[in-house]
């Protein structure tokens, strides 16, 4: 089905654009793309691997289609899990990111991606006369479902970029004056701070983390550019959307549910969606959580008025003395403070077991804001109890590559750090 669907867009935009490569400096028409695939070899027994940023991923998925294999996208570098074939009529397997827990497979029927990339189009408003600038991965779920498959299966044309430094977008974005440009929010900052977000974006997309509010309106305010935030899981790709034309007022609000998808929330709190585009299972290991068209994800949210309000996961969540609180809570707060660029929060266990956790943050602040400072704002913004007790001022916070800051590798870092100081001042007062 997929392939019949390839080959309908290649048919009717022949001699148009469809991929132009700036790495490799080539482009092919949609006729060039479909022969070009056809003519690669057989390889492989039921599972194909595309890899990398250029057309070769591209055409290794075109040719998974068309020899009936189950297609499975890894990063570069990433070794192909181990896994039996998945169920019948499953013909992609997703990997999921990990920031909840240990990386998982999600197997997808032609239909669920399919339903998938049509929410996307329709509710991103995506158009082919607005090429796609390729600069996250598509290996990811978030790149496949906003880059590959509306390339492949709604003729949007795909400009790929060899790498997401800001001269390199900058080369590759020249002389256009209409492209879409789907990033995470270290890149827009990025991009922001040298200046070099290109004049010719008309769209603006950011997932993969929570976009910061202040972020989004610096954009704004610079370019006139509205950078649209965006909600999507590996397990049933977009969610929720920001359609509206100016900057959110609350970090928290995320969107809109997407087109033909249900949201709501489940008696603790935590994110439902149901529709056509969720994926069909996790493999090898069903869980209760996945299938039959709904996905019951750990993402507390507020569904208020139509929109979406995400308070963070209950994974995640700190208890203190008995009561629980959101890191995104803490997060959002600070981040309202002009010195706080970026932030993380976390718990990590006290010294007394019946206090329950302490708050920790780690912050980065290019002007070194002084902790006292940061703390008596803290307690504007927030409840005493939720106020971190220990501050780790930081350089910067990576992201990995699929621009997503791991809390449970801060919390690692810091118990790490905690535990060297604490060796050291045994030590000293030996």
């Amino acid at each position: 089905m997929l392939y019949e669907w390839w080959c309908e867009i290649a048919t009717g935009r022949r001699n148009e654009p469809a991929v132009r490569d700036t790495g490799a400096e080539r482009c092919w028409t949609f006729a060039q793309l479909q022969a070009a695939a056809e003519r690669l070899p057989e390889e492989g027994e039921w599972m194909v691997h595309p890899r990398g940023t250029g057309v070769e991923f591209v055409l290794a998925v075109l040719a998974g289609w068309r020899r009936g294999k189950v297609v499975c996208p890894l990063e570069a570098g990433q070794v192909a899990p181990p896994v039996p074939r998945p169920p019948p009529g499953c013909v992609h397997l997703k990997l999921t990111s990990a920031t909840t827990g240990a990386p998982r497979l999600v197997a997808f029927t032609e239909a669920q991606l399919a339903a998938d990339a049509e929410n996307i189009v329709a509710t991103m408003g995506l158009r082919p006369d607005w090429p796609n600038l390729g600069c996250i991965s598509m290996a990811h779920s978030y790149g496949f479902s906003n880059l590959v498959l509306p390339l492949l299966l709604h003729g949007i044309p795909l400009h790929l970029v060899p790498s997401p430094l800001p001269e390199t977008v900058r080369r590759a974005a020249a002389g256009e004056t209409t492209l879409t440009l789907a990033a995470v929010p270290a890149l827009w900052r990025a991009w922001h701070e040298a200046d070099a977000i290109p004049p010719g974006v008309r769209l603006g997309i950011s997932a993969g983390a929570p976009l910061p509010l202040e972020l989004e309106q610096a954009v704004f305010k610079s370019s006139g550019l509205k950078i649209h935030n965006f909600l999507g899981a590996t397990e049933c790709g977009g969610i929720a959307y920001d359609d509206s034309e100016s900057p959110r007022k609350q970090a928290a609000c995320i969107g809109w549910p997407m087109v033909n998808v249900t949201l709501s929330a489940d008696e603790s709190g935590c994110l439902t969606v149901q529709g056509a585009n969720v994926g069909e299972t996790y493999w090898p290991e069903p869980a209760v959580e996945l299938g039959g068209g709904r996905f019951q994800t750990s993402d507390l949210v507020d569904l208020r008025r139509g929109q979406v309000y995400w308070l963070g996961r209950a994974s995640d969540l700190i208890n203190v003395a008995g009561r629980k609180v959101s890191p995104a809570t803490i997060e959002q707060a600070l981040l309202r403070h002009p010195a706080v660029r970026e932030c993380v929060v976390f718990g990590v266990p006290g010294a007394e077991a019946e206090r329950g956790e302490i708050i920790v943050a780690c912050a980065v602040t290019p002007s070194r804001a002084n902790i006292a400072d940061l703390r008596n704002f803290a307690l504007e913004q927030l409840e005493t109890w939720q106020v971190p007790r220990e501050w780790w001022l930081v350089d910067s916070l990576p992201v990995n590559a699929r621009g997503k800051i791991s809390r449970a590798a801060w919390r690692q870092r810091y118990q790490r750090r905690h535990e060297r100081g604490s060796r050291t001042e045994s030590s000293s007062g030996g």
